[in-house]
């Protein structure tokens, strides 16, 4: 195990640079990052200059590319155009999507787990035929459009909820916003459970187990699930990176100031720094869950092992 985690490590050096340099790449061609913090009107040639020379935008590509990861290194980020610095941003952003994020994983699990095992041992009934249809219209309908209905009847027209969050953005305000956001990863978990479910129930080991005697609750919690949540958690675990990076459109509608909201305002100012920095911990957090999900394999399945 101790040699594969090594090994694993290794393979994310290569893999957190060149997906850093490929964002960094994307960003600094996205337009002219000077234009966007003169706002309307044109720079000068002269502040322009002094501008490029300041954040170090005179420069060739490879060596910007070069000296922030070094500064990387040291915990550097950078500073944003309007002087404040990009981990302070960070600081501010980082533990409110992480909530929002536990919020949407939690729907994930307990949900789209739970109704993917009902529907999976009951395959061809009126409830797996309802659940798959709801989980289509799910899918279909954009996430754009569940937040603002959501928000509509539940904040404005019934008042059960504030439609936009505070600054704290505390748990129990996030409960909404965090159903929009899971909603078509719950509708897919549902799916993808019901579907492993659904196969490894006919398995020999079930048959195996079922023969022997033993409950119906143990076969199915002790051989069937875990085995069949393989598939499972590996989209789980994929998914949180993608939650937290793509919770642009969630945070926008409720008004919540996380990762989501500072890279849409980096990208609308042309914010270089911002948007590279916040994107470099997301790949980590990409590659740090896949890790963690290739480890949770020899959890469920003890017949995994890594050498």
């Amino acid at each position: 195990m101790g040699r594969y985690v090594i090994r694993r490590l290794l393979q994310m050096i290569p893999v957190f640079f060149g997906a850093t340099l490929l964002i960094f790449l994307m960003v600094n061609v996205m337009g002219d990052p000077i234009a966007g913090l003169c706002g309307e009107r044109q720079c000068d040639p002269a502040t322009a200059t002094q501008l490029r020379k300041e954040f170090g935008l005179d420069k060739p590509l490879w060596q910007q590319y070069a000296t922030y990861m070094g500064n990387v290194f040291t915990g550097d980020f950078g500073t944003a155009f309007n002087g404040q610095e990009v981990t302070e941003l960070m600081a501010s952003a980082f533990p409110v999507t992480v909530r929002l994020t536990i919020v949407a994983i939690l729907f994930e699990i307990v949900i789209g787990i739970t109704l993917g095992v009902v529907t999976g041992l009951r395959r061809g009934r009126p409830i797996d035929t309802g659940v798959l249809l709801l989980t289509l219209v799910v899918i279909s309908v954009p996430t754009f459009v569940t937040g603002l209905l959501l928000q509509l009847l539940l904040g404005v027209e019934w008042g059960w909820i504030s439609p936009s969050v505070s600054t704290e953005a505390p748990f129990d305000e996030l409960i909404v916003p965090g159903l929009v956001l899971a909603s078509v990863s719950l509708a897919y978990v549902t799916r993808l459970t019901r579907t492993s479910i659904a196969e490894n129930r006919r398995a020999d080991y079930v048959r195996t187990a079922i023969a022997k005697g033993l409950p119906r609750r143990r076969v199915i919690t002790r051989h069937l699930l875990r085995n069949s949540l393989i598939p499972v958690v590996t989209f789980i675990g994929t998914d949180i990176g993608a939650l937290m990076g793509g919770a642009i459109v969630t945070e926008r509608i409720f008004n919540i100031h996380g990762v989501g909201y500072q890279l849409y305002q980096g990208i609308l100012r042309q914010n270089t720094q911002t948007v590279v920095g916040f994107v470099t911990i997301l790949v980590l957090v990409f590659l740090v869950a896949n890790l963690l999900v290739d480890l949770l394999y020899a959890v469920l399945d003890p017949r995994i092992r890594y050498a």
